[in-house]
């Protein structure tokens, strides 16, 4: 009886950040994020903070913003966990205690990126929570 094979970590965090730009621009690509974070166009303007239509014009500075914000967040909890698959999964669905269970997507939709990278750095500096 042979053993499955173990799944390789993604631990690319450049190439990550890269498939996510809009071809040919320095810009961020909702729909490449919409696929790398395995959820539909509507849901990234709904974790971003901002209605619909903000993804029509994926150049806008405030759209650009929100979704740099998502990346920076997702970066920062990939290089603790050494995999960007892992990142995705903690970014989208583990509630963090100390902002009422609220997932970081949820904390980063309602403008609290920075309340979210300072959890991540008390996580690398050993905290708990």
């Amino acid at each position: 009886m042979s053993a499955e094979p173990e799944e390789q970590p993604n631990t690319d965090l450049a190439r990550f950040v890269e498939r996510l730009r809009e071809p040919g621009t320095s810009f961020i690509s909702p729909e490449r994020l919409s696929e790398a974070l395995g959820i539909e166009m509507a849901s990234v303007a709904v974790l971003a903070g901002l209605d619909g239509e903000a993804l029509g014009n994926s150049g806008s500075e405030r759209l650009q913003i929100r979704l740099c914000e998502m990346v920076r967040v997702i970066s920062a909890a990939a290089t603790l966990t050494g995999d960007v698959s892992k990142a995705i999964c903690w970014y989208r669905n583990e509630p963090i205690a100390g902002y009422d269970h609220k997932t970081a997507a949820e904390l980063v939709a309602a403008g609290h990126a920075g309340a979210v990278m300072a959890h991540l750095h008390d996580l690398e500096n050993g905290a708990s929570g």
